[in-house]
């Protein structure tokens, strides 16, 4: 696994452990929330995902946009297929997401070089 994967998900891991061990019921239904609204449903769980990934890069969220890129990754997606979900997210945000646009491809670049 790629350094920049590896960190990503090391840290995310830890926190989301102390998060959870605090026992907050509203953060733990967030949590929770959020798992079921990724689910498959009326769409696809790819389809969700490049949602996700398109709703974080408009919100300039790095973290959301590195775990919807591995998710993505995972269920499939190709380079093609997230390449045109950023643009339309670079659209719809605006040319304030070209860094986030510019982490995401490293980031995606490290998935694929994981393996």
């Amino acid at each position: 696994m790629s350094d920049l994967v590896k960190e990503f998900n090391d840290y995310r891991s830890k926190m989301n452990e102390k998060l959870l061990a605090d026992d907050n019921k509203v953060i733990k239904r967030i949590f929770n929330l959020d798992t079921n609204a990724y689910m498959e449903g009326a769409l696809d769980v790819k389809t969700k995902e490049l949602l996700g990934l398109v709703a974080s890069a408009v919100l300039r969220c790095d973290d959301c946009i590195k775990y919807h890129l591995e998710t993505a990754y995972k269920q499939g997606i190709n380079r093609q297929e997230m390449m045109e979900a950023m643009s339309i997210a670079t659209l719809v945000g605006g040319t304030i997401v070209i860094p986030h646009l510019r982490r995401a491809y490293e980031f995606w670049e490290a998935l694929e070089n994981q393996e």
